[in-house]
């Protein structure tokens, strides 16, 4: 559960190179190639960032695609919309709204139909 996480290791993880670009990216389901292409980004880096995203459950595996090549290949997708984050006095708070499959549902009938999603 996200709401489970600590603040401090939340920014730790979003605070990560690369990370906040790839949540940013997987709107819709996408693979470890995809993100290093889009991202400009080395495969081997972008294998180290979706496990760290999602060993913290900001990334989730969606599901496998088949790839140009004829290959099955896992894709994720961020498992967040929103973050807030609050300073109260010397405590740290963070509000994470996670994506609910109706929304994930509402992307891929957009992002199907040429919007962005």
């Amino acid at each position: 559960m996200i709401g489970a996480m600590e603040p401090v290791e939340v920014l730790r993880v979003l605070g990560n190179k690369y990370n906040a670009e790839i949540l940013q990216a997987t709107n819709t389901p996408k693979s470890a190639q995809e993100l290093s292409e889009e991202l400009d980004i080395p495969i081997a880096t972008s294998y180290r960032r979706i496990e760290e995203l999602t060993e913290n459950d900001l990334l989730a595996l969606e599901g496998k695609e088949v790839s140009t090549e004829g290959r099955q290949t896992k894709v994720y997708r961020r498992q967040v919309d929103e973050l807030t984050v609050e300073f109260k006095g010397e405590a740290l708070d963070i509000d994470l709204q996670e994506r609910t499959e109706a929304k994930n549902q509402l992307v891929d009938v957009w992002s199907d139909l040429g919007g962005q999603g």
